[in-house]
């Protein structure tokens, strides 16, 4: 069988769908922030719709020139411990493999990546390799950055076996939007598939973590992406952030949920949108977003229901247990002061939106200290977003 050709697109202007002015009023936008799509996954997008949440994905909005939040909001400088590796939590270290993505969501948390001034990944990820094999209590590291699937599969290779050479490295996570964005790199590449055929065993596992944030990505093309993962040994999760005008309907992520779980793929986490510098079209408020997840859990299966609503902020992971009545119900699901299930109580404003809007929030976490301080904050590299 022939091989599906994908095309990439990095210039807005070649968007046919798209008119003159459209193209005109995105140039500038385009110009702070790289654009990258394919054609396979213009196609999913509905263009008679100008709502299309599909579109609203990956096609530029004007919102993302708006003053608004920070760069690096959950402080990921202060977890780098030698260039290109993270280690926040005990047990898991990030290694920051690429800073090219098979798709430039406009959501994404990590935008600063996409800058010409910015360089947190690097082609030799050895300095992280050796550090992760110098600390027994790492026992799962996750593949990141951008996304771990747009490297080359040897260079993919290479990376895997020398983590598997690591006796304590158990588990292997791999962060991708290809699943759903380019599914024919995974099924027709049988050398990618030979590698986690290989290295992902009943002792020392690979795992998918796809970022699939609307049911209308799940296609033909996507479930042969799946079950070939399946086939080869991966065992594929989700997660995705709840976003304004994309999944904040509670149909939309109860459908996302059950197509999940039908396929195979475990929903792991819904995320709050971080307060990141251009995102502010996809922000909604705690309260609001809490109510749209459980209306969805309510319409689901036990096996939608496992999925943790949580917020990633610079202090750990803080899941929403409820909120009812103005008052947040929280605790730390991950813990950089491992301070593990913490329960916290704190007013809830309708207007808040993240972790430090809730009042009182500065008593239960510190502002960490950069662990390695020859590592620059992304923050300070320029002035405030404007």
């Amino acid at each position: 069988m022939q091989k599906q050709k994908v095309k990439y697109i990095m210039d807005v202007g070649k968007i046919e769908k798209l008119s003159e002015s459209e193209k005109a009023v995105l140039k500038p936008i385009t110009d702070k922030f790289v654009f990258r799509v394919n054609d396979y996954y213009l196609n999913l997008i509905d263009w008679d719709d100008p709502h299309d949440p599909i579109r609203k994905l990956v096609i530029p909005n004007e919102g993302e020139l708006q003053e608004y939040g920070r760069w690096d909001a959950s402080d990921e400088d202060t977890n780098y411990v030698v260039p290109g590796c993270q280690h926040k939590y005990s047990t898991t270290a990030l290694l920051i493999v690429s800073e090219v993505c098979g798709a430039y969501c406009r959501y994404c948390f990590r935008k600063r990546l996409f800058r010409n001034d910015v360089k947190e990944a690097l082609s030799d990820v050895t300095p992280g390799i050796e550090y992760i094999a110098s600390t027994p209590e790492i026992n799962n590291v996750l593949l990141t950055g951008g996304d771990s699937l747009i490297l080359a599969t040897a260079k993919l290779h290479l990376i895997i076996e020398q983590l598997r050479a690591i006796d304590h490295v158990k588990i292997i996570r791999l962060g991708s939007k290809i699943p759903v964005f380019n599914p024919m790199r995974i099924y027709e590449d049988a050398e990618l598939l030979d590698v986690i055929r290989t290295h992902s065993t009943e002792e020392k596992r690979i795992y998918v973590m796809a970022h699939i944030n609307h049911p209308r990505e799940i296609t033909a093309e996507a479930k042969r992406a799946f079950r070939a993962l399946h086939d080869a040994g991966a065992i594929v999760v989700n997660q995705t952030p709840v976003l304004k005008g994309i999944n904040d309907d509670p149909l939309v992520l109860a459908e996302l949920l059950d197509r999940l779980s039908w396929a195979g793929v475990t929903p792991y986490y819904f995320f709050v949108n971080r307060p990141v510098a251009g995102n502010r079209e996809f922000v909604l408020p705690l309260e609001r977003v809490y109510r749209i997840v459980e209306e969805a859990k309510a319409r689901t299966s036990g096996l939608g229901k496992r999925v943790r609503l949580s917020m990633s902020h610079t202090s750990g992971k803080i899941e929403i247990l409820a909120i009812e009545n103005s008052k947040a119900y929280l605790k730390y699901h991950q813990s950089r002061d491992n301070e593990y299930g913490k329960f916290m109580v704190l007013d809830c404003p309708d207007e808040a939106e993240w972790f430090d809007d809730l009042p009182g929030h500065e008593r239960h976490w510190r502002v960490p200290a950069k662990k390695n301080d020859a590592i620059v904050s992304v923050n300070q590299l320029a002035v405030p977003y404007k």
